[in-house]
């Protein structure tokens, strides 16, 4: 059996993203498991060919483009691409479907007005496997909240040809909904990436930021942060760590999220350290042993959530807002406040988590059992769609 998927996946310009990288990751490792030979769509196919040891093609593109651009693309994508030139990346990925026994549509790219590009390139993979007659699957994605005009509807039509949809929120589930999609809810696919079941000793404060602030004021808001974090290490004790879930793999100088953890620990009066952003199973190690996560990223709480470890969410958003929450609510944490009331509302539920943290852990581990078993019948369900 062979699955072409695709996640928002390929290092360029050696900037990793941990969390699109997870998802994808786990979507091999439980294809792989059920007799599946995976082929990767990605910005960078030899580089995720080395990460994974499959085989991959470049994605059919429509980064940069118009929404006049990106309809007369979609138009030649699915008219079987004879108008394209020769060259054009599409004709691989036209290929690598009608070799396909299935197509996932794996997390990462989420589908909302706020990024169409990726709407149109889910959009023509749907409708290539349309054409060529493989059946597809949606799995691990939010949708919107900001989905509107023609997005919204590339997005049903997308979601109404797929034979499973799986969706992380229930916010997602209201909206599949609303366009006649039935869909299942679940926790994040990678949230039991490299996970045993041994108990994994806990200590100190790890903080994982997004650049973006969604337009706060950014000296206020990374003081407010630096204010939070101390109170944090005061309450929880060292060490305090910082880890950028979009940051270089090589090199010391800060790019992406490391550039706002260097502005933050400037301004704080606790000693801290930093950790390399790495890999996707390196980082949900460090955050199942962190003792409390402070977080503006979604993917360290779903790495951490599931061990049990209180997490504080920083949203800027409704989006991140609606994606924090989701993946908190799988495990009976809330604890989820806007970004410039770090130092505030953020102190203030800090207090509650530690206070709280074994009766946290504890509903974690009584979730756990049934979250497995549902996140394994799902990739069963996948893998017999395909069968």
């Amino acid at each position: 059996m062979r699955v072409l998927t695709i996640g928002d996946v390929g290092v360029v310009d050696d900037m990793v993203h941990i969390g699109d990288e997870a998802m994808f990751e786990a979507a091999v490792d439980e294809l792989s498991a059920r007799g599946a030979d995976v082929t990767a769509v990605s910005s960078a196919p030899a580089e995720t060919t080395g990460r994974y040891g499959v085989e991959a093609v470049s994605r059919i593109g429509f980064d940069g483009l118009d929404r006049a651009e990106s309809e007369a693309r979609l138009e030649a994508v699915l008219a079987g691409g004879a108008e394209l030139d020769p060259a054009d990346t599409a004709h691989a990925v036209i290929a690598a479907v009608a070799d396909s026994d299935g197509v996932v549509v794996a997390g990462g790219g989420n589908l909302a007005s706020t990024w169409p590009l990726h709407v149109y390139e889910r959009a023509a993979l749907a409708g290539i496997a349309a054409r060529a007659g493989v059946p597809l699957v949606v799995t691990g994605q939010t949708f919107g909240p900001h989905l509107e005009g023609r997005d919204r509807a590339l997005v049903a039509s997308l979601l109404r040809s797929a034979r499973r949809v799986g969706v992380r929120e229930t916010s997602s589930q209201r909206l599949a909904a609303d366009l006649g999609v039935e869909t299942r809810l679940g926790v994040d696919d990678a949230s039991f990436l490299g996970m045993t079941e041994a108990d994994v000793p806990k200590d100190g404060v790890l903080v994982s930021l997004s650049l973006s602030l969604g337009g706060a004021p950014r000296a206020e808001t990374v003081a407010r942060i630096a204010a939070l974090v101390d109170a944090a290490a005061d309450t929880i004790g060292a060490p305090v760590r910082f880890h950028a879930h979009f940051g270089p793999l090589h090199g010391d100088a800060p790019r992406g999220d490391a550039v706002l953890h260097d502005e933050v620990r400037a301004q704080m009066r606790t000693p801290s350290s930093v950790v390399p952003s790495g890999d996707a199973r390196g980082a949900a190690s460090l955050a199942r042993s962190s003792a409390l996560l402070i977080t503006g990223r979604y993917h360290p709480a779903v790495f951490a959530a599931p061990a049990g470890v209180p997490v504080l969410g920083l949203v800027t958003d409704d989006y991140t807002a609606v994606k924090q929450r989701g993946a908190l609510a799988h495990w009976g944490q809330d604890a989820v406040v806007p970004i410039t009331a770090a130092d505030s509302d953020g102190v203030r539920r800090l207090a509650g988590l530690w206070t709280d943290r074994r009766a946290i852990a504890d509903a974690a581990a009584r979730r756990r059992p049934a979250h497995r078993s549902d996140a394994a019948s799902w990739w069963d369900e996948i893998a017999a769609a395909f069968a």
